[in-house]
């Protein structure tokens, strides 16, 4: 079943391109717009360890955050007339640094649950995928089902729906649920975990620098 990856935002669009968060139910479109284009800068709040979405990479020397969502926030900014301000953290503080007005948008990769609708608006979904398993190259056999993943330990970023559906649909399972993704893939190239939970696309790339991972066949189902 396929995933709809969403950017977080608040408000609606503006010309069906332009994303402008606040807090859901506060702040009129048109008053976020003008605060933003006040304070002259756009502060988007993100998790930079989910490539090819948002990721750190050198840029003439620079540690720089860069990605497609970074590449559209950045469109975002233009359209604005703004500066853009990238906040990176982990993904379990992004909803919160929107909610404090610490960030005026959020893009992470964000699930529009049930649950985040009630504080959140969400745009419409930009992009769909699936969930995957990165478990190491020597194990791809060894985890062909679900029922092989059933008591394994399992890695999955902490807040996120990946780690929500291990908890529902794999109870049996050890889960270890950590703040930075590259930290659980550490975790499963140094053997201590069997497997992280993620978007599919994140596990490609992570499979595709890494000659030792792969994506399992195994596979969790979403909920539309």
């Amino acid at each position: 079943m396929k995933f709809k990856k969403w950017i977080l935002v608040v408000c609606s669009m503006l010309a069906s391109m332009i994303l402008v968060a606040c807090q859901s139910g506060t702040d009129s479109f048109q008053s976020a717009v003008e605060a933003i284009k006040q304070k002259g800068k756009l502060v988007v709040a993100t998790s930079p360890d989910y490539a090819p979405f948002e990721f750190q990479a050198l840029v003439d020397g620079k540690n720089q955050v860069v990605g497609a969502d970074i590449d559209m926030a950045q469109a975002i900014a233009d359209e604005l007339g703004v500066k853009l301000e990238i906040s990176s953290m982990s993904f379990d503080n992004v909803l919160t640094s929107l909610q404090t007005g610490k960030a005026d948008l959020a893009i992470a990769g964000i699930s529009a649950t049930d649950e985040r609708k009630e504080v959140f608006d969400f745009s419409i979904p930009y992009y769909e995928n699936k969930m995957s398993f990165l478990v190491r190259k020597a194990d791809l056999d060894k985890y062909k089902d679900l029922s092989s993943l059933a008591s394994a330990n399992i890695a999955a970023q902490k807040g996120t729906v990946p780690e929500t559906m291990v908890k529902e649909q794999l109870p049996n399972a050890q889960l270890t649920s950590l703040t930075n993704m590259g930290e659980a893939v550490n975790e499963l190239q140094a053997g201590k975990v069997d497997a992280v939970h993620m978007d599919e696309p994140v596990a490609l790339s992570y499979a595709g620098k890494n000659a030792a991972l792969v994506v399992a066949t195994a596979t969790l189902t979403m909920k539309d």
